[in-house]
């Protein structure tokens, strides 16, 4: 989501959009523009007319996703969850949780509650549109009133195609939460996952099979999203019983904010750590990185010092910490390591290293 940006605030969470949303409604306005009656505007005559119910039709549609993350997320927050932010993107919307909750009816119901907005949403529609709008022939003909039928179909289209038992989708969540009343957590979302990865593959055969590119690009959507969800469960559960404590490296090698960024290149293959704490009188100044040294030109090296160059808003967490909850944290900003502080002081440092060599050890 490093290419998303803020556009507002709803129940106290973060609204984004992401650049490839951008992309995509053009696209969506289109093939709205473009496409025969009942599904688009292509016997419309005035072309300025056309394009503008199109756009207004796309805009309204990504409305409804918006309101079919929120539905999650109202659950979500109900349940004690964290909602850090909800983004539209490319293939709709999603909302960055904390993490799902292990109950399984709770993880049924929050997944439920977004398709049951969108069908909700689409059976408002369709009703207006079929027992009010029909009662007047004028109406009716109208093309403004077709963006209330689109709505209805595709949020209809939306609501079951999420309810599909495939991960990422809500009824694979829904599906994992049935498996999760008669088997371990990581079991259920193996099993849930492996049905995901059986339906993508179908799904992919079927595009290739009829010439439609489409499905192929949602089945590898889905089968990414499967594996994705099935390593990150297993990550948790392996180390949630782990404290940051048992894995983090206690003896901290640091530099100074003196020494010069080439005399820290040397250090740092000399020592075989790509990051430091930056220390100077016993107080924890910063940290620097082999990231903050490859943005400085190798000719400015011998001039310019750490302190010119290290990160000041220090990342840290606490020795107390479960292991997974570091490695959300460093997945999460997209760091590589983090420092370990309690009460003010550098007790040590875990690397991003750290948690994947305990994670192979543990799942051997």
């Amino acid at each position: 989501m490093n290419f998303s940006f803020k556009i507002g605030t709803i129940m106290g969470i973060p609204i984004k959009l992401h650049v490839t949303f951008l992309l995509i409604l053009p696209v969506f306005a289109y093939v709205f523009a473009s496409s025969p009656n009942p599904y688009g505007f292509q016997e419309v005559m005035p072309v300025t007319t056309r394009y503008t119910l199109s756009t207004l039709t796309a805009l309204l549609l990504f409305v409804s996703i918006l309101l079919h993350e929120l539905a999650h997320s109202y659950l979500a927050k109900r349940y004690g969850v964290t909602i850090d932010s909800i983004t539209l993107f490319l293939f709709g919307g999603v909302s960055s949780m904390e993490e799902m909750p292990r109950n399984p009816s709770q993880e049924a119901k929050m997944a439920f509650a977004g398709p049951f907005v969108s069908l909700v949403i689409g059976a408002i529609c369709l009703f207006v549109y079929g027992n009010f709008l029909s009662s007047s022939a004028e109406l009716l003909e109208n093309p403004a009133f077709k963006v209330i039928w689109i709505l209805g179909v595709m949020n209809v289209v939306l609501g079951i195609f999420n309810l599909l038992p495939a991960f990422p989708m809500d009824g694979g969540r829904v599906l994992r939460s049935l498996y999760a009343r008669k088997m371990s957590y990581v079991k259920a979302t193996q099993s849930a996952a492996a049905v995901g990865k059986f339906f993508a593959i179908l799904m992919a055969i079927f595009g290739i099979l009829v010439g439609n590119l489409w499905f192929p690009l949602i089945a590898l959507f889905i089968y990414v999203g499967a594996t994705e969800e099935e390593r990150s469960t297993l990550a948790s559960v392996t180390l949630e019983t782990v404290a940051v404590r048992d894995l983090m490296t206690k003896d901290v090698v640091s530099v100074p904010p003196s020494m010069s960024v080439e005399d820290l290149v040397h250090f740092m293959f000399e020592n075989k750590h790509m990051g430091y704490p930056v220390i100077e009188g016993g107080l924890l100044k910063g940290i620097v990185s082999f990231t903050d040294v490859r943005r400085v030109p190798p000719l400015e090296r011998p001039v310019l010092l750490v302190r010119d160059i290290m990160t000041k808003e220090l990342v840290s967490v606490p020795s107390s910490a479960q292991a997974h909850e570091a490695l959300k944290f460093i997945s999460g900003r997209n760091i590589g390591r983090v420092l370990v502080i309690d009460d003010g002081s550098l007790v040590g440092i875990l690397s991003r290293t750290d948690l994947v060599r305990t994670l192979r050890l543990m799942s051997e």
